[in-house]
């Protein structure tokens, strides 16, 4: 009977030794490389600083398996289910192309992953290893937010915000696929085709084209000069410092180069958000103002308007379209297409994020802003204040999109 026992304690432990052997194996051909890429994973689908596969993976098999068991990545009795697996396997829902070009190598750190951790998991000496010390864990620098604010997905709600909802300044010769979008191809080649289908779409493109922005000098950025018209701009002049499309634009190229810089290190490095900040949709509603005062020339007038509210009998609080444009000094006019705003969660957002970018007939209120002192061009951070207003008018309005179909208003009869 002592024999047996003997020769059963050997057995055990040959069998440990056997699986420990196993997973340092697995770990030495499909873990270290991964480790020793100098290339990155295909973590920077979804972030674009802050984290990397290699983070997690300290230089031995032991060590590591401790450090992901602690963190509470490895599922022990299903390591199928294991959180560092589903990590590894997250796709960017939105982009299906992006999808398509991290596969191979996501596919290659799963299967390692997989493997790897279900040996180590057979392991009773590894499964029950002491806990690494807090200092020992192999884990991104970055805390949570950071990482969580520098995903390309958070990227994306910025984009919608600041560039797509302006699109409607540029979409007439840089949307794919359009007839004049072809034609400029033709002459200028395929970098004109920046507006994509989507707004996912469009900033993958930009961000792996790279010619439109300059990440370490985002105000030199051509997506900012070209419609400014300090390069050649075959379109013309579409911003002004300080107006609405310069802002919104300049606003995603800051945020943007800071994360591809992996400039934001703790949480209070990060940008505060405004939570009462209306969201922005494009739109083709255009809005002209004529007989405008002669001291309103080439200055920039942004107009806000306000829908009336026939239940409560009085305008609403927040305006439900703003725009902004310089003034055509000679002929006295100023017109430009709407940009729609609505709080982010309301019906209103939910309906025009299907796309109809449409208001409906009823009276408003419009009121107008002029920057008289150019405030706008020297800190483009700047708004309009309360000592530009220069006068609201009320009017009824039918809708009508396009150019030829544009509501109205004589600035003449602005009141203050």
């Amino acid at each position: 009977m002592q024999t047996r026992w003997i020769c059963l304690g050997a057995w055990l432990v040959t069998s440990v030794a056997a699986a420990d052997d196993t997973a340092s194996k697995v770990f030495e051909q499909r873990i270290l490389p991964i480790f020793k890429s100098d290339q990155p994973s295909s973590c920077v689908q979804c972030h674009l600083a802050g984290v990397d596969l290699k983070n997690y993976i300290k230089p031995s098999s032991e060590a590591t398996f401790q450090s992901l068991r602690d963190q509470g990545l490895v599922n022990l009795d299903q390591p199928e289910q294991s959180k560092i697996l589903k990590l590894i396997n997250m796709k960017d829902t939105d982009n299906a192309g992006a999808n398509l070009l991290h596969a191979k190598s996501r596919e290659v750190e799963l299967t390692a992953f997989v493997e790897w951790i279900k040996t180590c998991c057979r392991d009773p000496k590894l499964r029950s290893a002491p806990k690494l010390a807090a200092s020992e864990l192999a884990k991104p620098a970055r805390p949570d937010e950071v990482i969580r604010f520098a995903r390309t997905d958070r990227l994306l709600e910025s984009f919608e915000q600041n560039i797509w909802g302006q699109r409607h300044r540029c979409m007439g010769c840089h949307t794919e696929g359009s007839d004049q979008n072809r034609k400029l191809v033709k002459e200028n080649g395929e970098q004109v085709s920046w507006m994509k289908k989507s707004a996912a779409e469009a900033m993958t493109y930009l961000i792996r084209k790279k010619d439109l922005i300059d990440i370490e000098d985002p105000e030199k950025s051509l997506l900012l000069l070209k419609p400014l018209k300090e390069v050649d701009h075959g379109g013309g002049k579409k911003f002004l410092k300080g107006d609405l499309g310069y802002k919104g634009f300049r606003t995603w190229l800051e945020d943007y180069a800071k994360v591809a810089r992996d400039e934001y290190a703790k949480s209070s490095d990060l940008p505060k958000s405004d939570p009462r900040r209306l969201k922005e949709f494009t739109s083709e509603l255009w809005f002209k103002l004529t007989n405008t005062a002669p001291a309103w020339g080439d200055k920039l007038l942004q107009v806000t308007i306000h829908r009336w509210d026939d239940r409560a009998k009085k305008w609403e609080d927040a305006p439900i379209a703003i725009s902004d444009r310089q003034v055509a000094a000679k002929p006295r006019l100023w017109q430009h297409t709407l940009t729609l705003l609505a709080a982010a969660d309301s019906a209103r957002a939910k309906e025009w994020q299907r796309g109809s970018g449409q208001l409906p007939a009823g009276r408003y209120l419009v009121k107008v802003h002029v920057d008289h002192s150019d405030r706008t061009l020297t800190d483009w951070r700047a708004t309009l204040r309360n000592e530009d207003f220069v006068g609201q008018a009320e009017f009824q309005a039918n809708w009508r999109v396009g150019y030829g179909a544009m509501t109205s208003v004589d600035a003449e009869k602005l009141k203050e």
